[in-house]
């Protein structure tokens, strides 16, 4: 089993190195050797550096959004979160189901400083849900704005509809949790009675603490910091893909920014590839040509922005692991937790 995940591993390895080939090298080729030439002469490194920073500011915003899901008694530290944020980030994007792994992971280092696990879960699942809500919203807002303006792109309908499912999805899930917690308990509890390996009074029992958690969530101020929080990350890291196509000379006006990061970011959801590898280049880079960005510069500034996005919290995150793991008697967590993720994965055809 351990040498079919290590052969596994590999391969993984190997289609994330094509995909570097074919993102930073063959890309740039299509977009034009003479005007790629000329514009990386002519690119503004402040402005890069500013990205660096817009994205480092929404890893922040996102691992402040964790602590506020958490309870005020087994919060860790801004410092610590942030590692654990870097960490499951990095994982996430090497290894197949990335969000799900990422949140395996985040899950055995939220226990490991001391959050219980009903609790870490609840932030987890009420992390990823709920950010995914605001950015819909956000994406709602550009597609106000820009109809009016731009007129109607049959592509809104399909943001459109994604949004709105993810939206009801949502409003029912709390509705049956806030309102109908016994009755949705009693029906969990039959059916998982009839599943194996599975006590159906303790997973009814961690939905009443799910839906105790949303009661006492939404009762005080916790909701806006929350959704402050989770706005934040998603704005900063849209400023750093403005950031970064301006550093080769395009302005993107607020709605096109919008529409085209939103679009992006939903269709990244769809489990294809980790993180949304190749999803997410070409979304960005189709939707900024089609609100007027020269295919060069869209290519240089997406490629730019996910070198920084996507690449760099891998080795960033690989060392903030390891230094919440020093002097840690089993190492091996990282390993285990990517392994599984690999044995989780479709088997090989071959």
């Amino acid at each position: 089993m351990a040498t079919t995940a290590r052969r596994r591993l590999k391969r993984v390895a190997v289609v994330l190195l094509a995909a570097v080939v074919v993102e930073y090298l063959v890309l740039p080729q299509i977009a034009g050797a003479r005007k790629t030439v000329h514009l990386l002469g002519e690119v503004n490194v402040g402005w890069l550096l500013a990205g660096v920073a817009l994205i480092g500011a929404a890893l922040v915003a996102y691992a402040e959004l964790t602590r506020t899901l958490l309870p005020v008694s087994s919060r860790p530290s801004l410092g610590r979160m942030t590692r654990i944020t870097l960490s499951t980030l990095g994982l996430s994007h090497v290894v197949p189901g990335g969000p799900a792994v990422g949140s395996s992971l985040g899950y055995r280092l939220l226990t490991n400083e001391g959050v219980k696990g009903t609790d870490a879960g609840f932030a987890l699942a009420t992390q990823g849900i709920g950010s995914a809500v605001v950015l819909n919203v956000l994406l709602w807002l550009g597609l106000v704005v820009s109809i009016p303006l731009r007129g109607f792109n049959p592509i809104y309908v399909t943001a459109a509809i994604v949004g709105s499912l993810l939206l009801a999805f949502v409003g029912v899930t709390v509705l049956l949790l806030t309102k109908g917690e016994e009755h949705l308990a009693s029906v969990i509890c039959r059916v998982a009675d009839h599943l194996p390996l599975v006590d159906g009074e303790t997973v009814a029992e961690t939905l009443r603490h799910v839906a105790a958690r949303l009661r006492e969530f939404g009762s005080g101020g916790a909701l806006t910091r929350a959704v402050r929080w989770a706005a934040l990350n998603w704005l900063f890291d849209m400023g750093a893909l403005w950031v970064f196509l301006a550093a080769f000379g395009h302005r993107t006006s607020p709605d096109a920014l919008l529409i085209s990061y939103g679009l992006a970011n939903v269709l990244a959801a769809i489990p294809l590839t980790p993180g949304g590898l190749g999803v997410v280049e070409a979304a960005l880079t189709a939707s900024l040509v089609g609100f007027g960005a020269t295919r060069g510069v869209a290519v240089l500034g997406v490629v730019s922005y996910r070198l920084v996005n996507f690449w760099l919290p891998i080795p960033v995150g690989a060392v903030a692991y390891l230094s919440l793991r020093r002097g840690d008697r089993e190492p091996g967590e990282l390993r285990r937790v990517a392994e599984e993720a690999v044995e989780r994965s479709p088997q090989d055809t071959a």
